[in-house]
């Protein structure tokens, strides 16, 4: 027996979580633990609520309520999201119950004394309109890589680079749009470039995800020095005489609620020490289940934490994160009105058809989707049409045929022994998929062994051989072989859809339940012949009208609250001297061709007249104008830009856009000749 500790990423108590986390942290965790449970393992499955941070002091100012009243109210809401999906843990904890402070004190003052964290004085980013120092997810500014005009404070969406605040060029407030100044304040910094040697050599003993494994590597070449501590009065203090008004960063003491909630779970099962089995034990197996915007805190910055401890706790050993869930190939947004309402969804459809969908396309290896028409495939052709039609057939036909009990197997013919192994075949390579983190291939193997049974008894027709006693005996021996199936798809599919694993099990006649069974005694030993409860439809269909009204709120929802949405602007840049925009040579220009850059996703080649001569000019605006559309437009042209050559197409000048996050339209003029000046 394997002791395994499962953690999924704390959710951050700031917001009701969507169906693009679920794919990421929790229902791989959840699907992870059921299935080692199953193997007889000793598993603890731990999560808890995120609670601290600047970010939720800001939101509960904005909400006019206390930061502990904001924090219990969406503790309550996704913890109630988790238990509507069934998922699994030992135990929910959250970082503002008492005993999280100890450990993370314990932490810092371990990593002080081993000399990893250092006191200084920095300038960070100040608000004078709002008086406080602005965390960096409340900050946007310029990018300092690429100059993207809305980059966050800790990461540039649009290069992906990461970066300190302070390094923002113009930076200002996400909310109010104050500039934003720098001062001087004290602050304790964690020195993660002293750790990268170990690092690098840990990392190379891991067999993860390659799109895990180089992130990581690259990430570890860049670490330095990191601040993990701010200016607030929300949050764990700094255990140090001199630290009025600090408290520690949230991604310092959100990892270490991994390890207080482990405590919590000891105390209140009477057994306060029994953490340390998990979490001090070299045997123990530690599984981190993340979204990929995890990875560098999870699989470096913690590691390292963990590294500079005088206390031997585990290391990560699996890190299966996932990337990015979409819903109709754009991010869940609340803000945007793009996300779909949970407590509506709960209403129409059932826990397990939205488990098995996210499972059968999960995030894996790359960004994948949530959509309503994939939805209603998996739904009908798989989960009803395979599955659900499997199940009703074969309980139907054995309550009408035999009495409702299932026969005893006879005499095996050689497609019987064949179905029989396959079943076998499939039931290891579901233990595999679940075994690798494979949750898609899962799906899948789950659904072959459904059109296994059906392909099989369409074969063996049993309705023919019950019209005849003397092919009786065949008939029953078909039923036995299909309700080896029906056992084995219940036990194989009880990770991903639980509750209707669990009533194909009780059909099935056991006063047992499947999570309670052990997987290799279920496969090994025929099911016996027993009497069968009554037959019940599975799930219901899902029709085309249903479907197109989804899509519609969807779209209809997003539109109304981009229409009343607020636009973010972004700052206004430095002055210049007239001198200097007088330097540019603006002309009309007016668009002869325009055809696609090979291998670009957003390059266009334009042939432009400016009047004086004709323009070869390369410019990124594919994603928003078809080139058939703009021909004839006239545009304005930076006719001295200096020649440059992009992908293996010249490029002699610029025509201008407007731009304002996904949106751009090119800058025209309506009647002027090409070769006008614009000034």
């Amino acid at each position: 027996m394997e002791r395994i500790l499962i953690t999924s990423a704390l959710p951050y108590a700031n917001g009701p979580l969507h169906f693009g986390h679920i794919a990421g942290a929790y229902l791989p965790g959840d699907c992870y633990a059921r299935f080692q449970r199953l193997c007889k393992n000793d598993v603890l499955y731990i999560c808890g609520s995120d609670e601290h941070g600047v970010a939720i002091t800001l939101s509960a100012d904005l909400a006019g309520r206390s930061p502990q009243e904001h924090v219990d109210i969406f503790h309550k809401v996704n913890k109630e999201l988790f238990e509507k999906l069934n998922l699994s843990f030992d135990h929910y904890s959250r970082t503002t119950w008492p005993g999280h402070v100890a450990p993370v004190h314990q932490y810092f003052k371990d990593l002080l004394e081993n000399g990893y964290i250092e006191e200084r004085v920095t300038d960070q980013l100040y608000s004078e309109a709002d008086q406080k120092f602005l965390a960096d997810r409340y900050v946007v500014g310029e990018c300092p890589k690429c100059g993207f005009a809305n980059a966050r404070g800790d990461e540039c969406p649009e290069c992906g680079t990461s970066y300190e605040a302070t390094d923002l060029k113009n930076p200002r407030s996400k909310l109010t749009q104050a500039t934003l100044v720098r001062r001087p304040t004290k602050h304790w910094f964690l020195l993660l470039d002293k750790f990268k040697e170990r690092l690098s050599t840990w990392i190379e003993s891991k067999q993860w995800k390659p799109n895990v494994t180089n992130f990581v590597k690259g990430y570890i070449n860049e670490l330095h020095a990191r601040a993990i501590t701010r200016d607030s009065n929300w949050g764990v203090p700094v255990p140090l005489p001199n630290a009025e008004g600090k408290v520690l960063y949230v991604w310092f003491d959100a990892p270490i609620g991994y390890i207080s909630a482990t405590m919590e779970w000891a105390q209140l099962r009477g057994e306060p020490e029994k953490w340390k089995s998990y979490w001090c034990e070299p045997s123990t197996k530690l599984v981190n289940f993340i979204g990929k915007d995890n990875i560098p805190f999870h699989a470096t910055i913690f590691p390292a934490m963990t590294m500079g401890q005088n206390q031997p706790f585990k290391l990560v050993d699996e890190l299966p994160a996932n990337e990015f869930y979409k819903l109709e190939g754009k991010q869940f947004s609340k803000s945007d009105g793009w996300y779909i309402d949970l407590e509506d969804f709960f209403k129409r459809y059932t826990v397990d058809q939205i488990r098995y969908a996210i499972a059968a396309n999960a995030p894996e290896t790359a960004d994948s989707e949530f959509t309503w028409k994939d939805f209603q495939m998996r739904c009908n052709t798989e989960l009803l049409g395979k599955y659900g039609n499997l199940v009703n057939r074969v309980m139907v036909f054995t309550h009408n045929k035999c009495e409702g009990k299932i026969p005893k197997l006879g005499v095996l013919s050689a497609v019987d022994q064949e179905f029989l192994t396959n079943i076998t075949k499939l039931a290891a390579q579901a233990k595999e998929n679940y075994s690798a983190f494979k949750l898609r291939a899962a799906s899948q193997t789950i659904m072959e062994l459904a059109q296994l049974g059906n392909i099989y008894f369409d074969h063996k027709k049993p309705w023919q051989d019950a019209k005849q006693p003397e092919t009786h005996a065949s008939m029953e021996t078909t039923l036995a072989c299909c309700f080896e199936c029906l056992k084995t798809l219940a036990l194989i599919s009880f990770p991903i859809i639980p509750s209707t694993a669990e009533q194909v099990w009780k059909m099935l006649g056991y006063s047992s339940n499947v999570e309670t069974q052990n997987w290799d005694e279920v496969v090994a030993h025929p099911i016996p012949p027993q009497k069968l409860q009554n037959s019940a439809i599975l799930f219901q269909r899902i029709e085309d009208a249903q479907i197109e009204e989804e899509i519609g709120k969807l779209n209809e929802r997003a539109k109304m609250l981009q229409a009343t949405k607020p636009v973010a602007l972004p700052g206004l840049k430095p002055p210049v001297d007239i001198e200097e925009v007088r330097k540019l040579d603006l002309r009309v220009g007016i668009i002869l061709s325009a055809v696609a850059v090979p291998k670009s996703k957003k390059l266009l080649h334009l042939q432009v007249d400016i009047g004086l001569e004709k323009r070869s000019i390369v410019a990124g605006i594919s994603q928003h104008y078809q080139p058939a559309d703009l021909i004839g437009k006239r545009v304005i042209v930076v006719a001295n830009l200096k020649p440059a050559v992009l992908m293996g197409v010249p490029s002699q000048g610029m025509v201008l856009a407007g731009s304002l996050d996904a949106t751009l339209e090119l800058v025209s003029i309506q009647q002027l000749p090409a070769g006008s000046p614009v000034c």
